[in-house]
């Protein structure tokens, strides 16, 4: 019989995937490294195991002993798994930055967490670096694993993820492209990766905002180089003792929206669902691509899975908010009618009314009101088909032939996704601004925007 005996035998071994679409300006074949295979969806379980084996080795890690550490959430799945089959308790600090996924899948496998603010030093008592440092110290029997100075970090991918990577291309790698954040899989696995070939080249995926690049070219540590990002996973504003610079070949910072709009494109037209940091690295990799030539082979790293960030890259809404997505919405198609008003039409007002209105103002819908609200809706189309049956019907009230209320929106919804609502039977919706102010959105007004 051929079976696990625990889930962290399932680690590693991740395949390569050629990529097509997304690459397909490139002068070279892309491998893409797909990470989510391991367990815990990520590569970060590779070095959460690793770094809790090598502290059950020093004895820094006792039976019934707590795992604590600061994560994104992917380190934190990791030590979750590991603590679930070993018996340890976990208390995992995170930021307000990260996913609301990521919290709750930390906690479905057992953990605590606790989030922390984004935008404070690392120092900051308040920071999640500094929370966790506490608690490892005011908790008997805790371990604290901080993964960004634990050098088992880079072991961890310089034992097992190099070598997968020369095996798996048969030692015809010539690029290694890592979105990177604490250091480890870029350092640990170019590392092995440059003894076996130096001419490899390792390419590292910056944030804008973070002070890695600077650092890598200058040696200086400029925190006028850090700002907020959006970006989860990549970019720091300190260095990380798993970095060893030598390794890494040339930095490249990518912003928050490339980051984003590509890891879509990724899961669309490659049929990967990916996370953010992988969009990361496509795109600045598709930046550098006057670097490459024909003879080239890629590899780039896929960190993580995209349902940890369903509610963020994946949500239209999120992604509108931050201005990444140049898709008009309702909002647009209201604000540029300049302000005209609802035209509408009581309930107990004659049909003959509203055939006046109609051709008045040259529309074709129009809602029915009572006691102020939309209580129903006359169409042309509708109406037209009524009085051809019978004529007399113009002088009966509208509320008799009136069809149902045109269905509500919320203004940010795009206008690609009206046709769920505008058809062949309905023509229309009804959408309120912030006021409370209701608006009607038609199939000409669809037809105006998108042609536009």
């Amino acid at each position: 019989m051929k079976f696990c005996n625990s889930i962290l035998e399932t680690i590693g071994n991740t395949p390569l995937v050629k990529l097509h679409r997304v690459t397909a300006g490139l002068p070279c074949p892309v491998l893409a490294k797909v990470e989510f295979f391991n367990p815990g969806n990520s590569i970060k379980d590779r070095m959460a195991v690793k770094m809790v084996e090598e502290a059950e080795k020093q004895g820094l890690l006792k039976p019934g002993g707590t795992i604590i550490e600061g994560t994104s959430g992917n380190t934190g799945m990791g030590l979750a798994l590991a603590a679930v089959i070993k018996g340890y308790k976990c208390i995992f600090t995170t930021t307000d930055k990260q996913s609301k996924e990521k919290v709750d899948i930390l906690k479905a496998v057992g953990a605590e967490v606790i989030v922390c603010p984004t935008n404070v030093e690392p120092e900051d008592p308040r920071s999640y670096y500094s929370v966790a440092r506490r608690l490892s110290q005011e908790i008997p029997n805790a371990f604290y694993v901080n993964q960004y100075d634990n050098l088992a970090n880079r072991e961890a991918h310089y034992e097992q993820t190099g070598p997968e990577i020369w095996e798996q291309t048969d030692g015809k790698v010539t690029h290694l492209v890592v979105a990177t954040g604490t250091g480890g899989t870029i350092t640990g696995a170019g590392k092995f990766l440059k003894e076996k070939n130096p001419d490899i080249q390792v390419w590292a995926i910056d944030s804008y905002g973070s002070l890695l690049k600077k650092y890598h070219e200058t040696g200086e540590l400029d925190m006028s180089e850090v700002y907020p990002y959006i970006t989860e996973g990549i970019g720091e504003d300190f260095v990380p003792q798993n970095y060893d610079m030598s390794v890494i070949d040339h930095f490249e910072k990518v912003t928050d929206k490339d980051g984003a709009v590509m890891a879509r494109r990724i899961s669309k037209e490659e049929g990967i669902f990916v996370g953010y940091s992988a969009g990361s690295a496509v795109s600045g990799l598709l930046q550098l691509k006057s670097r490459l030539k024909p003879t080239d082979l890629v590899v780039v790293i896929f960190h993580d899975h995209g349902s940890r960030y369903v509610g963020k890259v994946y949500n239209d809404q999120w992604m509108m908010e931050r201005g990444f997505l140049d898709v008009k919405t309702v909002k647009d198609v209201v604000n540029g009618r300049r302000n005209q008003p609802l035209v509408t039409i009581g309930q107990d007002e004659k049909v003959s009314e509203a055939i006046v209105k109609m051709k008045k103002y040259d529309i074709e819908h129009l809602p029915v009101l009572h006691n102020n609200q939309i209580v129903g809706a006359i169409s042309e189309g509708g109406l037209f088909n009524r009085l051809i049956d019978d004529v007399n019907l113009k002088d009966a009230q509208v509320k008799q032939v009136m069809q149902a209320a045109f269905p509500e929106v919320s203004m940010d919804t795009p206008i690609e996704k009206l046709s769920v609502y505008i058809n062949k039977e309905n023509g229309a919706v009804i959408t309120k601004d912030d006021s409370g102010k209701p608006h009607i959105v038609t199939k000409y007004d669809i037809i105006q925007a998108l042609g536009s």
